[in-house]
């Protein structure tokens, strides 16, 4: 089967990108090492193509009503804001997790890669006699996020727009990019990102996104920016304790259990799921998602079983080396009574029953926080 590509592609093939499969997509995981374009994250400022997400728009007199409907949480209203959210089956199965902008005049909703086919059949069905308009904008957009410490500063040279620095955390807007000798534009820059730095998104037409790449390395060089794949942003984001659709999410985990009721507003309304969620809500969940440190350096990766006292109780979901902590760190589902920090586990680690310990998340929290959670 032929790999899709993004518009930066063939950016990544002249930067000597090593290239993988990833939901369909032919996508860098790596330039350099993983743990050089982590540290540089960490420290300085890392460069994305997550071009792959889907960006999907809602407009019409019932597009409000519709994504009341389609997310667990509130759907934001006021211009400029962005919700974290679920999309869940009528039994609280998550279906995927979204970021839901309100636009000027519409919202759009960025996917995961491997669910947009999913995504928009599921839209498509819940909109049947609904007077909304559903539009996938992934192929003619492309989308760059400058995650690190200095990310205001490298896209604060490239993007003109009031107050850059003053943008909070969970806040879009619409910006212009001025090139010169040619016309503006016209792009979107959020402050979000999946890596547990401060960061921004970029939406760029397909057009302009080589060389709007170009100019943020060009910008952010001395700045220490460097081009990342998608290996260190598993790595950031499992140190931040942030899940990931296919291991932390799926038609199988409720959003209560996935430790995401944050996302989850049951008092305001009917939205798909939201009795089969309350349900969890008031039996309690019977598996819960934890974080936790190996007491050795083996690392317990995805499928392992949890054990505890012997018996198996549960199962890993991710884990990795962190390199921010120099220790092998990890998430998974466990019994409520086996969930609680300092909890002592064992994992199977290909046969041999290696010591845990559940800790809190995340792993990881920067020092300075720049701008308010959402």
């Amino acid at each position: 089967m032929d790999l899709k590509t993004t518009p930066l592609h063939a950016v990544h093939l002249a930067a000597g990108g090593h290239m993988v499969d990833f939901a369909s997509y032919d996508m860098p995981v790596r330039y350099g090492t993983i743990v050089a374009e982590h540290d540089a994250v960490r420290t300085a400022a890392g460069l994305f193509d997550i071009s792959h997400m889907g960006r999907v728009r809602f407009s019409g007199p019932d597009a409000a009503a519709l994504l009341d409907r389609l997310l667990t949480n509130r759907v934001p209203t006021e211009p400029g804001r962005v919700k974290y959210g679920l999309l869940c089956r009528e039994d609280g199965g998550i279906l995927d997790d979204v970021l839901t902008t309100r636009l000027a005049d519409d919202w759009l909703m960025v996917v995961n890669a491997s669910n947009r086919p999913t995504c928009l059949e599921w839209f498509h069905r819940q909109a049947d006699g609904v007077d909304v308009a559903i539009d996938d904008h992934t192929a003619d957009t492309a989308m760059i996020a400058v995650q690190g410490p200095e990310c205001a500063e490298i896209v604060s040279h490239v993007v003109h727009m009031p107050l850059l620095e003053t943008l909070g955390y969970y806040r879009a807007s619409p910006a212009v990019w001025e090139r010169p000798g040619e016309s503006p534009v016209e792009i979107t820059v959020s402050r979000t990102g999946y890596t547990g730095e401060d960061g921004f998104e970029l939406i760029v037409p397909a057009e302009s996104a080589e060389e709007m790449w170009r100019e943020l390395l060009e910008v952010g060089s001395s700045h220490g920016l460097v081009p990342c794949g998608l290996g260190c942003r598993d790595t950031l984001r499992l140190e931040a304790g942030m899940p990931l659709y296919g291991h932390e999410l799926s038609t199988e985990t409720d959003p209560l259990t996935a430790g995401l009721g944050f996302a989850v507003a049951l008092e305001k309304g009917d939205f798909l799921g939201r009795d089969a969620i309350r349900k969890v809500k008031e039996a309690g969940p019977k598996q819960v998602r934890v974080g936790f440190e190996m007491r050795g350096r083996r690392v317990a990766r995805e499928g392992a079983a949890v054990l505890r006292g012997g018996e198996a109780v549960g199962v890993v979901t991710s884990g990795t080396h962190s390199p921010t902590l120099g220790k092998a760190i990890g998430m998974a589902y466990v019994p409520p009574d086996a969930a609680a920090e300092g909890t002592e586990l064992e994992i199977d680690v290909r046969g041999r029953a290696e010591p845990a310990v559940v800790v809190s998340l995340p792993f990881y929290k920067r020092q300075t926080m720049k701008a308010e959670h959402p």
